[in-house]
């Protein structure tokens, strides 16, 4: 019967002082963690689970089963990894904080912005330019709406929207992304200065897709979705959602790796609200710090959606920004390097404090005995 081992974080601290020094730096970035599940899981069903804390890991991972001790000290290792800056053209985004990644839509049917940006592409251009002065690391640049129910679109129209944007804020020195799941899409916007591809499909949608990102050497986020086909939200069907998707973003990388896809350029991304219900998608927020054990930075997609209105009265999605930047403060406590969201100027001040709050407790050792 199949084995599986999961090490999630579960424990906590502001910094290592007020663990005894008995806490990792998770990810090299700014959260703490001194206390872990190690769970053991069988045909599907959790069958043990330990505590440890870093000084009794080693105990703990030798008690493991053999078929499941190789990926369980690499999980460990996974949890400590320093991961060095993505390279973004003549832009260094570095990783040992969160970093906000602005949303700009090229779409008719964009469930945020309504198409604004589509029709009036100098008003795009313009708030491109208001992000990256907000603190925006990256841009984010989709053509093809990805909300529930909307129309796929032919690549040639998807080229046709979002190139002549990607070439405005190349220009302007931006670090630009292009949200996509075509193979033709992703080619003409790396050749139109784009430095990073977000296949919303985890480059399973289009045969092709993984053969660009490892031929042009750029980075790729890799996102979780039940279905590659044209209904992204369809699909969801989990025994344990957060060990679910956490076992197959790991073969989606494992594939991407196989590729020739570098592994310093896989970003993965849980995918929050495609083929999850409401409680499915707050597990998943609640598990980041376990996605971790993969290896590679995570991204968290959350500004916005339908999961900030479900809880609020179905507010509209102009009316989302507390209930997005508490997703967003919530990513930042889980150590998620990079945050897509649509209020660049507001997450990045969230940010700002968020980290003087860290970086103070590094140096507070008022609590501790003389």
């Amino acid at each position: 019967m199949t084995q599986q081992i999961y090490i999630r974080p579960i424990g906590f601290a502001p910094g290592p002082q007020s663990e005894h020094g008995n806490a990792i730096r998770l990810a090299g970035g700014m959260v703490h963690a001194g206390r872990f599940a190690v769970i053991l899981r069988r045909g599907g069903a959790v069958v043990e689970r330990w505590l440890a804390a870093p000084d009794t890991i080693p105990s703990v991972l030798g008690q493991l089963p053999d078929a499941v001790g190789a990926e369980a000290e690499a999980q460990w290792a996974n949890l400590t990894l320093a991961h060095p800056p993505l390279e973004l053209g003549t832009r260094s985004v570095r990783l040992d904080q969160p970093q906000a990644m602005g949303i700009l839509n090229v779409t008719p049917d964009s469930f945020s912005d309504g198409g604004q940006f589509l029709e009036d592409r100098g008003a795009g251009q313009e708030h491109a330019a208001s992000m990256v002065e907000a603190g925006a690391a990256i841009l984010d640049i989709g053509g093809e709406s990805t909300r529930p129910g909307a129309e796929p679109v032919w690549e040639g129209d998807e080229i046709e929207r979002v190139v002549p944007t990607i070439e405005a804020c190349a220009a302007m020195g931006a670090a630009v992304s292009v949200d996509t799941r075509k193979a033709a899409v992703m080619e003409a916007a790396l050749d139109a200065g784009a430095h990073l591809v977000n296949d919303v499909s985890g480059l399973t949608h289009d045969p092709r897709s993984a053969e660009v990102v490892a031929r042009a050497g750029c980075p790729v986020v890799i996102m979780h979705t039940p279905n590659a086909g044209a209904n992204l939200h369809g699909g969801g069907s989990y025994e344990n959602v957060v060990f679910d998707v956490f076992d197959t973003l790991r073969d989606r990388r494992d594939a991407a790796l196989e590729a020739g896809i570098e592994a310093r350029n896989i970003v993965l991304d849980p995918g929050i609200g495609f083929g999850k219900a409401l409680g499915e998608s707050l597990a998943l927020i609640n598990a980041l710090p376990l996605f971790h054990a993969l290896g590679h930075p995570l991204l968290l997609g959350a500004s916005r959606k339908r999961i900030v209105g479900a809880l609020d009265n179905e507010v509209p999605a102009g009316e989302r920004l507390g209930g997005s930047l508490t997703l967003a403060l919530a990513g930042m406590n889980a150590g998620v390097q990079l945050l897509r969201v649509h209020d660049v100027r507001e997450t990045v001040q969230a940010r700002n404090v968020w980290r003087g709050l860290r970086d103070q407790a590094l140096t507070d050792f008022a609590d501790l005995p003389a």
